[in-house]
């Protein structure tokens, strides 16, 4: 099962957390923002497809998202939680941790903002279009 959709860079991204990262709707973000990888987003939680919801409520799914730019790209592997409603209106948290709310698509994440590939964060942050691909 897969699930793709756009979003774009932002000059404030800074890529600095070491716990999550971040996709939002959201057209702006600040320098406080440093988990966030991608703004203006066309899809946040609540646009997953319920097959897909379903996958990711069990603790069992292995979940990957693929981050892509025209320059680079990085894979991010974690897993679904019972917990997770999946029903936020503007954003899709990875988190490394097991903390589950609203925002969360996914947790146990194998990489946050801080570990992603640096050559990606350096076309984020000139604002190219980012390619998300989640795959279950």
């Amino acid at each position: 099962m897969k699930y793709i959709f756009k979003a774009k860079g932002h000059d404030n991204v800074t890529s600095k957390h070491r716990s999550t990262f971040e996709v939002t709707q959201d057209r702006e973000m600040n320098l406080a923002g440093d988990c966030i990888v991608g703004v203006s987003s066309n899809a946040s939680l609540k646009d997953l497809p319920p097959q897909m919801k379903d996958a990711i409520r069990d603790e069992n799914t292995e979940i990957h998202v693929i981050l892509e730019t025209e320059n680079a790209s990085d894979e991010i592997i974690g897993y679904g939680s019972p917990s997770l409603t999946l029903d936020h209106p503007t954003d899709m948290v990875c988190r490394r941790s097991d903390y589950t709310c609203s925002r969360t698509l996914m947790i146990r994440a194998d990489k946050a903002a801080v570990d992603l590939n640096p050559d990606l964060v350096e076309d984020l942050k000139s604002g190219k279009t980012l390619k998300v691909t989640i795959k279950i």
